[in-house]
């Protein structure tokens, strides 16, 4: 349901309050009350992502979202998930170009288990030859099965790799299966001695808790824990150019359907042009009535799916569509569809009732994004560690309200350009000539 306008856009988003400081070893830790519910998430984040990894040890900031549940020298190996499961939590991680993020989400009455486990993994976490050949074989089935094995599940991939080369960014977080054997023990243990140290870390708490006590807890867990010593890599991102026609590429993989994907180079997150580029994935993409799917895959009924992804990362990002043709329609004529509706967007300013309709949408999907304490307290480390200031949590919103029309067609014609662009096609290998038949074909063609 939309808000109307005048509502949404005349009231403030939230306002979630907190506290935040730090601890003299330079752990950041921020507070966030909320006794509606007897849960709590304890969540940190580590400053580190696939960008911080040097050449030849990619991999290593995914690899070690899977380590660091290996245990300590007080937590049994294997045990992590457990211990917390058998309290009544949940547990996950993920991994970033730009961070790593570990919360658990546990009835708050377990908040201080939450605490020392995480101090665990912070102060000792156990790193040696039996847990790196475990989670070797671990991540290798996962890129098997999420990458290998996945119809287009190397788009990430080849779209960082073509648009972002000669970078940090040219790698996903899924690393080299190469890079990660030929890593000693003691290259693991310098990874863990230069990221996972409380001064590249960020401690986030949400829910029911009691803020004076909980401070308590977190000096009795973290503050003895010793501050890291080691320069901490962080490299310069420049996007390299791509030539005045961009790059393309076909790749022939294990896919019944053809697809197209086109990548953008977008603007850092938090820039002016970040939130007009979102608000144009919106315009495009978010949701039945939008324009992609309006015109595309309704009227023309030429895609079978069709959708836009923002990749925000803190250096750059991609802006992707994703589209699959319908049948009876090429790969070729559904980009020349989706090249029409941007050069729509890009020559044509949005007509005021679907701008005040995008302007709902974007205000409705920022509320509603704030809906549980496990999203509040990532988003207040998010916004911490990419932005110095965890306050936007409230009033982000406001950089999408100063975002106009002009702002919008100026962000398209500038970023969704040709010299900015990645086309990847995906053709099924049952397309793809054999070096014969090519062979064939050449010969028959000097005749």
């Amino acid at each position: 349901m939309l808000f109307c306008g005048a509502l949404a856009y005349g009231l403030n988003a939230q306002n979630i309050e907190f506290e935040e400081y730090d601890l003299p070893n330079g752990l950041h830790v921020i507070l966030h009350k909320d006794n509606s519910t007897p849960i709590a998430t304890v969540a940190v984040l580590y400053h580190v992502g696939s960008k911080n990894e040097p050449p030849g040890r990619t991999g290593f900031a995914h690899f070690f979202e899977h380590l660091m549940f290996e245990g300590s020298p007080n937590i049994e190996r294997g045990e992590y998930f457990n211990i917390i499961q058998a309290a009544g939590g949940q547990l996950n991680a993920n991994t970033s170009s730009d961070r790593t993020y570990y919360y658990q989400t546990l009835p708050s009455n377990q908040l201080e288990l939450g605490l020392y486990m995480e101090s665990e993994r912070m102060l000792h976490a156990k790193i040696d030859s039996t847990g790196i050949a475990t989670q070797k074989e671990v991540v290798k089935e996962e890129k098997r099965l999420r990458v290998d094995n996945q119809p287009y599940g190397s788009v990430l991939e080849k779209m960082l790799k073509s648009a972002y080369v000669g970078t940090n960014y040219e790698w996903s977080p899924i690393g080299s299966f190469a890079d990660i054997d030929a890593a000693t023990e003691s290259d693991f243990v310098d990874f863990y001695e230069t990221f996972y140290v409380p001064n590249n870390a960020t401690l986030s708490i949400a829910g029911d808790i009691d803020i004076k006590e909980t401070k308590a807890l977190v000096a009795a867990y973290f503050s003895e824990i010793k501050r890291g010593t080691k320069d901490i890599p962080r490299p310069t991102i420049v996007a390299p150019k791509l030539g005045k026609d961009g790059v393309k590429e076909t790749v022939f993989d294990n896919v019944q359907v053809s697809a197209v994907i086109q990548g953008y180079r977008m603007p850092p997150q938090g820039t002016d042009d970040y939130y007009a580029i979102q608000m144009l994935t919106t315009l495009l993409s978010g949701g039945q009535s939008s324009r992609f799917q309006k015109v595309i895959t309704d009227e023309k009924q030429m895609a079978l799916a069709i959708q836009t992804i923002p990749l925000g990362l803190e250096d750059g990002g991609l802006f992707i569509n994703f589209a699959l043709p319908n049948q009876g329609f090429t790969v070729e004529e559904l980009e020349a569809e989706i090249d029409a509706q941007i050069a729509i967007a890009q020559n044509e300013l949005i007509p005021e009732r679907e701008f005040q309709k995008l302007q709902n949408q974007t205000e409705n999907s920022f509320i509603s994004g704030y809906g549980s304490v496990q999203s509040i307290a990532q988003s207040l480390a998010n916004y911490h560690v990419y932005f110095g200031d965890a306050s936007l949590i409230n009033t982000e919103i406001d950089r999408y309200r100063k975002v106009t029309r002009e702002d919008i067609q100026r962000a398209a014609k500038k970023y969704l350009s040709p010299e900015n662009k990645v086309v990847l096609t995906y053709r099924p290998k049952s397309e793809q000539e054999k070096p014969e038949e090519v062979k064939i074909k050449k010969e028959g063609g000097n005749n």
